[in-house]
Parts: C-alpha cells; sequence; structure tokens
C-alpha cells in the first residue's frame, strides 16, 4: 500500500512539473513555440497616436525604440493636414460666387480642434490656416492653439488672410475655433462640436461661410446640427463611412488618411516580428501568397521606426470610390497559410471606445485583417480619458505574444512599457 501511494505521489509530481515546463516557469514571459519570450522582447506597435510630448511634438524615441520589434503605424499627418487645407481653399475659388453667404467680402470659417496636445490634430489646424493665410508663426512655426471668438479679427493666435479669384480679392478669417473637450475631459468630441457650433452660429450668424474640423465625428456633428439646414460646406477628415455619403448632401469633404493600409500594416509588422519574417515582408515585398502594398501608399521613417501612410482628398469628384470604408487593401486580402504562420495572442486597446473613426473604421478592418494574419486579437476599449482605464486591463501581459497600442496621451509610452519590464 505504502509502495502504490508513493509511485502515485511521483506520478503526480512529475506531472506538475511538465505543466510548468510547457506553460513556462517565468512570470514576466509567454512560450513562442519552443522558445519563451520575455514580455519586454515581444513584438509592439504603437498606432494612431504617436509617442511624443504633447507640447513640443518631439517623438518619444525610448518608447518608438522600446525593443528591436517596435513600431508605430500612423500617416503622414504633415502631408495630410496640407491636403485637407488645400481641399478647402480650392472649394472656396471654385465656388465663389456664392459661398460669401452675406456679401460682405469676408470668407469667414470656424474650426472645431480635437486635441490641443495631439500632433495630428496640431498639424491639421496648421494645415488649414497655412493654406486659408491665418496662420501666425510661434516658436518657429505656425501656431495651433485655439482662437476663441474672434469676430473682429483681433486675435493673436490667428490674422485675417486673403484669396484673390477672378481679379477679386477676399479677406479669409477664422471668425472661433475651440479644442472640443467635454466635461468629463474626453477630446475630439462630437457632442460638445455639435452644441457648440450652435452657439457660433448665435453669435456670428451669416458671417459663417466654411465650417472645418480636425475629424470627420466632430465635422459631421457640426453638419447634423446645423450646417446641412443652412447649406454651409463642412470639412472633416478621416473618410468615415457617414462622412463620405453625406458629400451627396452638401459636407464639402474629408480625407482618406488610407485606414486600410494603416490597419493592415498594425497587424502586419507584428505578424512579421513574430514569424522572425524580413522586416517589409508583405509590406515592401511580396510574401508567400503574394501580400504586398502599392508603393505609393505609405512611407517608412526608418530613424522614427514609424510606418505612415499616405492621405487623400475625399471630395464630389471621387467620393463614389470611398464609400466602402472597411474594405481590405486588395493587395493585402490573401489568407497566410497557419502552417507558416501559427495564430498568435495580441493584446490591442483602443484609446476611446466611442472613437467615431477608431470604432466605426480602424476596427472593423483590424478584425478582417486579424483573420487573414491568423491573430487573435482581444481588443480593450478605453474611456478616452485616463491611461489607467486601460493598463490596469493588462494585468497579465504574459498571455500574449505581441501588443497594439493606442494610448489616450501621446506622453504615456511609459505607462504600458513599464509594464512589459516587470
Amino acid at each position: 500500500m505504502k509502495k502504490t501511494k508513493t509511485l502515485w505521489t511521483m506520478t503526480l509530481m512529475l506531472g506538475a512539473a511538465l505543466l510548468l515546463a510547457a506553460c513556462g516557469s517565468g512570470s514576466g514571459s509567454s512560450s513562442t513555440g519552443s522558445k519563451t519570450v520575455a514580455n519586454k522582447d515581444k513584438p509592439v506597435v504603437w498606432f494612431n497616436r504617436q509617442p511624443s510630448n504633447s507640447t513640443t511634438g518631439k517623438l518619444d524615441m525610448a518608447a518608438l525604440s522600446f525593443n528591436k520589434d517596435t513600431y508605430y503605424v500612423g500617416f503622414d499627418a504633415n502631408q495630410g493636414a496640407k491636403v485637407q487645407g488645400e481641399m478647402i481653399k480650392s472649394y472656396i475659388e471654385k465656388n465663389i460666387a456664392t459661398i460669401d453667404r452675406n456679401g460682405d467680402g469676408t470668407i469667414g470659417y470656424v474650426l472645431a480642434i480635437g486635441d490641443v496636445g495631439h500632433n495630428d490634430s496640431i498639424a491639421r489646424t496648421r494645415g488649414v490656416r497655412t493654406a486659408l493665410g491665418t496662420a501666425v508663426s510661434k516658436g518657429g512655426a505656425v501656431n495651433s492653439a485655439p482662437a476663441g471668438m474672434n469676430s473682429d479679427g483681433k486675435s493673436k493666435v490667428v490674422k485675417d488672410g486673403s484669396l484673390t479669384v477672378n481679379g477679386k480679392t477676399y479677406k479669409i478669417r477664422e471668425l472661433a475655433s475651440q479644442e472640443m473637450k467635454n466635461n468629463s475631459g474626453a477630446t475630439w468630441d462630437a457632442a460638445t462640436a455639435g452644441n457648440t457650433i450652435g452657439t457660433w452660429a448665435s453669435s456670428l450668424g451669416k458671417q459663417i461661410d466654411v465650417v472645418a474640423s480636425n475629424n470627420d465625428g466632430m465635422g459631421m456633428a457640426m453638419f447634423n446640427s446645423w450646417s446641412k439646414e443652412n447649406k454651409v460646406p463642412t470639412f472633416g477628415y478621416d473618410a468615415n463611412s457617414d462622412a463620405v455619403a453625406a458629400i451627396a448632401e452638401g459636407y464639402g469633404g474629408t480625407v482618406s488618411q488610407h485606414a486600410d493600409v494603416q490597419a493592415y500594416l498594425t497587424l502586419r509588422v507584428l505578424r512579421n516580428a513574430l514569424d522572425g519574417a524580413k522586416k517589409g515582408t508583405g509590406i515592401e515585398t511580396k510574401d508567400s501568397v503574394g501580400n504586398m502594398l502599392a508603393k505609393d501608399t505609405f512611407v517608412y521613417n526608418e530613424k522614427q521606426r514609424s510606418y505612415y501612410a499616405m492621405n487623400v482628398a475625399v471630395t464630389a469628384d471621387n467620393y463614389k470610390d470611398f464609400t466602402e470604408s472597411t474594405k481590405v487593401y486588395e493587395g493585402a486580402s490573401h489568407q497566410l497559410s497557419k502552417s507558416k504562420s501559427p495564430e498568435k495572442k495580441v493584446w490591442l486597446d483602443i484609446y476611446n471606445s466611442s472613437d467615431n473613426f477608431l470604432g466605426s473604421t480602424y476596427q472593423p478592418l483590424l478584425k478582417k485583417y486579424a483573420k487573414l494574419l491568423n491573430l487573435n486579437v482581444e481588443f480593450i476599449g478605453g474611456d478616452g480619458q485616463t491611461e489607467s482605464n486601460i493598463t490596469n486591463r493588462l494585468g497579465n501581459p504574459s498571455e500574449y505574444d505581441a501588443f497594439a497600442i493606442n494610448m489616450v496621451k501621446t506622453d504615456n509610452g511609459s505607462s504600458y512599457t513599464s509594464i512589459l519590464k516587470q
């Protein structure tokens, strides 16, 4: 009896030892095939919000080079900002005979600013002001701060611009601009924008000839609550499906930041790192099933460790080509082999579960690419206000093989990397 009990005990101990060996004994690592990978060495991609100083815009290279498999995926913010600004200017020029609603010789516009500390918002504000001639230099760059109310043109943040069309010179004035932040602190807030346009309209009336917005979420809120009824062209950014469809109803235009390319790159760089594939596989060069991006759809900045998708203006001339906002990029739509690229688990967060672009366009694309790339992605939705609302749900990084991070504030890269270093 004693011998039998001893044998049973040894069997249990051996089973436990085998189980520990299979799972990996380190608290800060996970097992990838036969190789155990520490959390600090797992692939990381920052997306949509580039790690940077929210005041100066200086890139946070410590976050961008956290390990050898860390990259950023976004879009060329400056190129996109220029596209938006020039799109608005071109619209004014083409419609100069009717756009000055009160006939005072001044083309007045209002501007909805997303997050004053976000690089993309800063770039878009600068792009509009530069194109329309209302930009004021501050510290060697265009001042991107909100002007507040400026119906009298006395603001120091912006200046009156001018535009000559058909021999006649018109004054261009930024009548009002503000950060669209709600009472809870969430920025890029559509509801706030919808309420604000009503306030602006009650004070400025027919002085408002154009509405500009840092994104389509805020732009559509203003369009639906005021601009559409008053036939005032409204311009946004992101090419969300509702905004593209609204162009047929008078929405002035938007900018496609190639969300299909961005979403693909977000997961593709992780897939390549997990497979030990060459960095540009399926991006710059065809993978084994033929996936590859066209050269004019993105750029890679090696010094910044960043992939940037290119931007395209979406107007009444071409909006029908952009009606399917969640359609995968045709050249990267082929299923990877599970034998060569076995399923891996990815932790991915979206800073605000209510964000229109990320929720209605980016996330659906990510889900489609996850399936094509054999990635099991766990999506985490934040509240758009506090980093801890997201980081608190990264309690056991050892469960995951890779991470895709969309911060609330661009300064907070260390909030995530410090967890992975534990």
